[in-house]
């Protein structure tokens, strides 16, 4: 039996959309709501298209041994943030349990979907699992997700470059108030290559996936334009951002639960945003907010940064 406690409903996920939709947004939990998004997210990830989940999958697989030795053989829950199908954290699983941990599996994410996926797998290779469906970027879901002072040790994971689909800076500094003294944060990033960053996102399947919460509610790839583009954030030299948008080529029209949400030609709908940096400023973003790395590991390409803190 999958257990899932409920943080966030399924009705408060429509309201957020709807109000979402009307503000002239799509924030990153809807790209993973719908079932055709799941669909898309999936496929996405099977087919090697998305170089990050291949190289924060490949550092978990090559390293995970080695980060298992830096805890102690003694119980441990690994809390996943936006955990997603948890393909990833299985890996790691293993590596602590092979090591002699007593692991217990706790995933978080906004998508039901998703959730069942990671919470089936855990319990599939014999982990105590439950997952909590809650978006840890509200305040209120945070603070809930805080742990007991006496339960074990948590090994905090935010990995896929999952710190940079949010503001990194404040969320840092957010998770850093998540760990007590002796709980650790896993934590990844891409490492910013310019024309070759934007390039790695135009791609077939990645657009497929930026296109399914918009084709769920009734808008086809006929109706407008995806548009990617580049920025730098002006708060630290090395913070760079990779916004998409979708612009609407004549009036149309979604539809959620037989309410209409009306875009006029040429309104714009800002959609989900990817954070990238250079090593040193994702360094500096942990420490900052508090944070002292352990450890440090790159991909093979050298394009992808995954870093083990704890509270300074």
């Amino acid at each position: 039996m999958i257990l899932i406690h409920t943080l966030l409903t399924e009705n408060a996920l429509a309201d957020e959309f709807v109000s979402a939709f009307r503000a002239r947004r799509l924030p990153e939990k809807f790209f993973y709501w719908f079932p055709l998004s799941v669909r898309a997210w999936l496929a996405l990830c099977s087919d090697g298209a998305y170089r990050n989940f291949v190289r924060s999958r490949s550092l978990i697989a090559r390293s995970g041994a080695e980060l298992a030795r830096l805890f102690p053989v003694a119980p441990l829950d690994v809390v996943s943030l936006g955990a997603g199908q948890g393909d990833k954290d299985l890996l790691l699983l293993e590596a602590l349990r092979a090591r002699g941990a007593r692991v217990s599996y706790v995933p978080v994410d906004t998508s039901q979907a998703l959730l069942e996926m990671a919470c089936a797998g855990a319990l599939s290779a014999g982990f105590p699992a439950q997952g909590i469906k809650a978006d840890f970027t509200n305040p209120t879901h945070l603070r809930a997700l805080a742990a007991e002072p006496e339960t074990p040790p948590r090994l905090v994971l935010l990995i896929g470059n999952t710190l940079g689909a949010f503001d990194p800076i404040a969320e840092a500094r957010d998770l850093a108030q998540l760990l007590r003294p002796g709980d650790a944060l896993l934590v990844d990033g891409e490492v910013y290559a310019g024309d070759a960053t934007v390039a790695g996102y135009d791609n077939l399947l990645n657009r497929r996936f930026a296109w399914a919460p918009l084709n769920a509610v009734g808008i086809r790839d006929t109706d407008g334009e995806l548009v990617f583009e580049a920025a730098d954030d002006p708060r630290l030299s090395g913070l760079h951002l990779i916004p998409k948008h979708f612009r609407a080529g004549r009036d149309v029209e979604a539809l959620l639960g037989g309410e209409a949400l009306r875009l006029a030609r040429g309104e714009r709908l800002a959609m989900n945003h990817s954070y990238k940096y250079a090593a040193d400023t994702f360094l500096r973003i942990l420490s900052d907010a508090g944070l002292a790395a352990r450890w440090e590991g790159r991909s093979d390409d050298q394009r992808f940064l995954m870093v083990l803190a704890s509270p300074a």
